[in-house]
């Protein structure tokens, strides 16, 4: 798969992820947040506090799955990221969770599926 299409597939994915999170009462804060080479996909903040979610969008077949895709060290980066963000935007002491939305196209069908505090880390 070449970048060009890659990138493509990637911003379509966020964009559901953010159509989902919206349906479900999700205000969306920021998208592909950065702090020199860490990245957030999507921030949100929901009724129940604020979700830094991974978004992984993929072409079927898939033959890895989402936990593979968001491995601990992947984790410890979005972590870290969250981290950050929490203390630039001064939300600090706030309830956070980390999610993941994943996204698969499959020809004409489109699958989205959600999994709410995918992880809870360690120093955040």
């Amino acid at each position: 798969m070449n970048v060009q299409r890659s990138s493509k597939i990637g911003e379509a994915g966020e964009q559901m992820a953010c159509d989902f999170l919206l349906s479900r009462g999700h205000q969306i804060l920021d998208r592909n947040w950065r702090s020199g080479h860490l990245e957030l996909d999507i921030v949100s903040e929901g009724p129940d506090g604020l979700h830094f979610v991974e978004v992984k969008a993929r072409t079927a077949p898939i033959t890895t799955t989402v936990t593979d895709q968001v491995n601990t060290v992947k984790q410890k980066r979005i972590s870290a990221a969250a981290f950050q963000y929490l203390n630039k935007k001064h939300l600090a002491g706030r309830e956070v969770y980390f999610d993941i939305v994943s996204v698969m196209f499959d020809g004409k069908e489109t699958v989205v599926r959600y999994f709410p505090q995918a992880w809870i880390p360690m120093y955040v």
